[in-house]
């Protein structure tokens, strides 16, 4: 695969619609954590997303971010979280740890799309609490 200094260099890069998309990608900064990467236009916005990647593009409204979600990995969920609440995200779910060695919290942003943030707390055995390894 090439090398493109226009996009970022992680496999899967989701796109995710907001009314407007210099104010989205500001408050992803302050909630998440998130750096800008390039900005095209007034229209998209690249953004790190620690060692993956995501875009704001233009558009959005009421509808625009139902029926997805996004999960990202990050660690130190619990001042993850608290900066994500001081910047005004809407919990869904607060931090809880899980039986398959997770700990996790899903908040909505500042468009309504949910995202998941997960810290792995225990190496778990999938077996161990009803999944079913497919592939290493």
């Amino acid at each position: 695969m090439h090398t493109n200094r226009s996009i970022p260099t992680c496999t899967v890069i989701p796109e995710l619609p907001y009314p407007d998309v210099r104010e989205a990608a500001a408050w992803l900064v302050r909630a998440f954590g998130f750096r800008e990467r390039l900005r095209i236009g007034g229209h998209r916005i690249q953004m790190h997303a620690g060692d993956g990647a995501i875009v704001v593009t233009e558009g959005g409204g009421k509808d625009a971010a139902a029926g997805h979600a996004v999960m990202m990995r990050v660690t130190g969920i619990d001042a993850h979280y608290a900066r994500a609440r001081e910047a005004g995200a809407v919990v869904i779910r607060p931090p809880a740890t899980y039986p398959y060695g997770e700990r996790q919290y899903t908040v909505a942003d500042l468009g309504g799309h949910a995202w998941t943030f997960s810290e792995s707390v225990a190496d778990v055995d999938p077996t161990d609490w009803g999944g079913e390894l497919v592939e290493p």
